[in-house]
């Protein structure tokens, strides 16, 4: 069953783990105007409830900024297995106490916990994909885990508002929460050790799984070229690490924006009620998904094809990036729920094509020892800007109007090219300073 397999398993079950994350973290967003809003805090309008939405959701997004340093350097020291049972196993708690909450503080508080917990499957995800595939596969095993993201946000829009219609809000959550703790059960008993001494791998799947990872002196200087670990200090001090976190740092909060904010969008501007957003809200998230696959094949393909590491994420990213542009634009006046549904799902469509790959970079610059701090980092500055964009969206939008959110959106995405075309430079394993050119 797992013969020649076990990696796809593997990275399998971490897009499922993302799967669960974005149906938790998508629960309040789908019953915040169907429910939630009118329950909690009666008294108030839709402006109102919408700053409450965007307090609650930049709590949750700063909780999750340090939650990806913490848990990058936590998968670093305990390693991929341990780092998402702790990830995965606290933030389904958290989902579940969401039912207790009654009021503004209650509610930050499990947003906030949720908010860590959840920030852990994206280093974790670098960390197993650094681990589990050669560099050539890691692009395409990238994409399947953030395809699980996209996933996730398909099936949370009508899971959750149809669970909505027929359940209160405080039950769906702790259904949802239950979820996770199952995943539990599969991760132990496939995940039991690393590939170098994972028994059910077969000698030839380990093979090409090392050998594809093998760090080598191609200059003679006795250092492995691909497995420069350096400390936490010497990797902020280098140019291309702050590539990869202000790439990160400018094309995250457009996800977000989204993630947010498609129902309350739809309620306010196209005049959606829960059915409606059952019947297509979740259409932006199927442009994610197949752009999550698009991502990770296209630089699969062309890494086939003899391109350098190098050339290829800088295509790739760029011509993601370059998707969302003129979209994100358009976004501005869209007139139509079809005309906006069209635009959002062009736009995931783009971004998930170039995340994939921005994700990628802390494994092209860094030894497997760092690449989760790296990552972590890099998630926590995407995560403290994503959360400086949520904190404004109420203020941006009163009145309903969206324009000026989605041309900010437009200046990230060229924002994020910038960083990796001069900050980055060329991509390939660094070396220490003073190691032989």
């Amino acid at each position: 069953m797992f013969k020649g397999k076990l990696r796809w398993w593997v990275v399998g079950l971490v897009a499922l783990a993302t799967v669960i994350n974005y149906i938790d973290r998508q629960a309040i967003t789908v019953l915040w105007p169907a429910q939630m809003a009118d329950d909690m805090f009666p008294d108030m309008d839709a402006d109102g409830h919408k700053v409450i939405l965007g307090i609650i959701s930049s709590v949750f997004i700063f909780a999750y900024a340090f939650g990806q340093a913490i848990f990058g350097k936590i998968f670093d020291w305990v390693g991929t297995r341990i780092g998402f049972a702790l990830s995965i196993g606290i933030w389904s708690l958290a989902t579940a106490l969401h039912a207790f909450a009654k009021g503004v503080w209650s509610l930050s508080i499990f947003r906030a916990l949720l908010g860590v917990a959840e920030a852990g499957a994206w280093p974790g995800a670098a960390k197993a994909n650094a681990e589990w595939f050669p560099t050539k596969e890691r692009a395409f095993a990238q994409g399947i885990f953030n395809s699980g993201a996209a996933i996730g946000g398909i099936i949370a829009v009508p899971l959750i508002g149809y669970l909505s219609i027929f359940m209160d809000w405080k039950l769906v959550f702790i259904a949802i929460g239950a979820l996770g703790l199952l995943w539990l059960i599969p991760w132990f008993v496939i995940v039991k050790a690393p590939p170098k001494h994972h028994d059910w791998l077969s000698d030839e799947e380990r093979g090409y799984i090392l050998s594809g990872q093998v760090a080598e002196d191609l200059d003679g200087d006795g250092v492995e070229d691909g497995e420069y670990d350096p400390s936490t200090a010497e990797l902020l001090s280098r140019r291309q690490s702050w590539g990869v976190i202000i790439a990160s740092a400018a094309i995250d909060p457009i996800w977000w924006l989204f993630i947010v904010w498609i129902p309350t969008y739809l309620f306010e501007v196209h005049g959606y009620d829960v059915k409606a957003l059952v019947g297509s809200g979740w259409i932006p998230f199927v442009g994610a998904m197949f752009g999550a696959w698009f991502g990770g094949l296209l630089a699969q393909a062309l890494l086939s094809r003899g391109w350098s590491v190098d050339k290829t994420r800088k295509f790739v990213i760029t011509l993601g990036c370059l998707i969302m542009l003129p979209s994100l634009l358009a976004m501005s006046v869209a007139a139509t729920p079809v005309l906006a549904l069209t635009l959002m799902f062009i736009i995931l469509f783009g971004f998930q094509t170039a995340i994939g790959n921005v994700q990628t970079l802390p494994s092209d610059f860094l030894g497997r020892k760092a690449v989760g701090t790296l990552a972590g980092f890099a998630g926590m500055a995407a995560k403290l800007t994503a959360f400086g964009l949520t904190m404004l969206v109420p203020f941006m939008t009163q009145g309903a109007n969206y324009s000026s959110v989605f041309i900010l959106g437009a200046f990230l995405a060229l924002t994020a090219i910038a960083a990796v075309w001069f900050l980055c430079g060329h991509i390939a394993p660094l070396k220490p300073r003073g190691a032989k050119a």
